[in-house]
């Protein structure tokens, strides 16, 4: 092994801060809105349950352009992608503060999405070939603390901002922190670059099509008039989704090959963060929707309602090597499932004059199953991959979190509108609410039965490994 020049341990102390600054954003921007939307709503003149595209749009432009990370990172370089995707989020954030109007912040907020999905898979990319594997899981460990501070302080920030500066402040945050990122970027990020550069454009455009294709039916289907457009959309979703089924079983070098779902537990992983995500992303929106518009309290008191949500995260993120290894994924992705499904049920419980406090040990408990879930699942989908099909398969499982997010988010407002207009809730805000948790928790409940497909030896090779 070579020497360690001067030059490289600058950028070993470095680079784990510069992507540690990325992911913060991004975690930072997926939450800061959650608290803040009635606020942003008013400002716009629409309905706060009207503004989920704001949110959505970011998500799946996440989902979407990801896979093609990678290749941009060989093809220009990790150093010149790096500071583009820095630069684009910045720009999105700044533009997102002077949205005029939904559409502008939507258009605003794919710009971010653009730069997010470049952002921090090249910063990991970098990180992974600069450090030798005995190091690699310190230097990523400090990295990925933001992930965990984030979403604390995601709601909480938000909401301080809305009630005591303005919206606009949540997105102007972004481009101080852009800016340091740019210039320690510049100094200390390394220009990593491939001879060997192979990407799927057909297979990737194909795929993408496929991803707005069906989230734009859930929205239509969210603000539905006439059916037929919604189901033109979604079969069509459908078609592009077998288009590119066909396209990959051609060969070649698909983006996402499917020898991937001859795995089995990749498969099931897939399957179960699909379905268990529909309930748990509506949650962190949802509750913050609720006690502003139903209870009408003040963006800072839902912030410190849900914070505890990501505290409690952390400690699960500890806990979780040490339940696996005592229950097994099966049981473990099983039991817990039902935990976070009855959790969810137990927000539907409070009437219009209980005490808000009631809701933050629902919300502490939740935030600790979670993480165990997240992590279990995407331990388990990468378990029995070869190594061959570690950097797809990864590739897939980020998307594949990130259209679940989007969809979740979605579905959960979907069923708020339907409950809201229905007269089943009587005419009050906070019944279609409560419904929509009842609804969203009992199938959560239902999807843990996706996980009876792993046997009680799945994963027991990873008992090292951790998300």
């Amino acid at each position: 092994m070579t020497e360690t020049s001067p030059q490289q341990t600058s950028v070993k102390k470095i680079l784990p801060f510069i992507l540690a600054t990325a992911i913060f954003m991004q975690m930072l921007d997926s939450t800061i809105l959650n608290t803040s939307l009635p606020s942003i709503a008013r400002d716009l003149h629409e309905s706060p349950l009207n503004m989920q595209n704001a949110i959505i749009s970011y998500v799946l432009t996440l989902a979407v352009f990801m896979p093609a990370s990678g290749f941009l990172a060989d093809r220009f370089g990790t150093k010149k992608v790096f500071i583009f995707a820095l630069i684009l989020f910045s720009i999105g954030s700044l533009f997102c503060s002077m949205s005029q109007n939904l559409t502008h912040l939507v258009i605003s907020r794919v710009i971010q999405g653009v730069g997010g999905s470049l952002m921090t898979p090249v910063g990991k990319l970098a990180l992974i070939k600069t450090f030798d594997k005995s190091e690699l899981l310190k230097a990523m460990n400090f990295a990925i603390i933001p992930a965990l501070i984030g979403p604390v302080l995601g709601p909480l920030v938000g909401g301080y901002m809305v009630d005591y500066l303005s919206w606009h402040w949540i997105f102007l945050i972004n481009i101080p922190i852009g800016v340091l990122g740019m210039i320690l970027g510049l100094k200390y990020m390394p220009d990593y670059k491939s001879t060997d550069v192979d990407f799927d454009l057909k297979g990737f455009l194909i795929f993408a099509a496929a991803s707005l294709l069906l989230s734009i039916s859930l929205e239509l289907f969210g603000d539905m008039q006439n059916i037929s457009p919604v189901l033109f959309v979604f079969i069509l979703g459908f078609l592009f989704l077998y288009y590119y089924y066909k396209h990959a079983r051609r060969g070649g070098n698909p983006i996402f090959p499917l020898d991937l779902f001859q795995v089995r537990t990749f498969r099931v992983g897939i399957v179960g963060n699909l379905a268990t995500r529909l309930g748990i992303s509506s949650v962190p929106l949802l509750l913050p929707l609720m006690i502003q518009i139903a209870y009408k309290q003040s963006a800072v008191t839902s912030g410190w309602i849900i914070a505890p949500m990501a505290l409690t995260a952390i400690f699960g993120k500890s806990s979780v090597i040490k339940i696996l290894d005592r229950y097994g994924y099966r049981q473990t992705l099983m039991v817990n499932t039902f935990i976070i499904g009855t959790l969810i049920c137990l927000l539907a419980i409070p009437n219009i004059h209980t005490s808000l406090y009631w809701f933050v040990p629902i919300i502490a408990i939740l935030g600790f199953f979670n993480s165990i879930q997240f992590t279990s699942m995407n331990t388990i989908s990468i378990a029995d991959l070869r190594n061959f099909q570690t950097s797809s398969g990864n590739s897939l499982i980020s998307v594949n979190q990130q259209l679940a997010i989007g969809f979740g988010i979605a579905f959960g407002l979907i069923v708020l509108k339907l409950f809201e207009n229905s007269d089943f809730i009587e005419g009050e805000i906070h019944n279609a609410f409560r419904y929509t948790f009842l609804t969203v928790g009992i199938l959560t409940i239902i999807s843990g039965f996706v996980f009876r497909r792993l046997h009680i030896s799945d994963g027991k090779n990873m008992k090292s490994k951790e998300d």
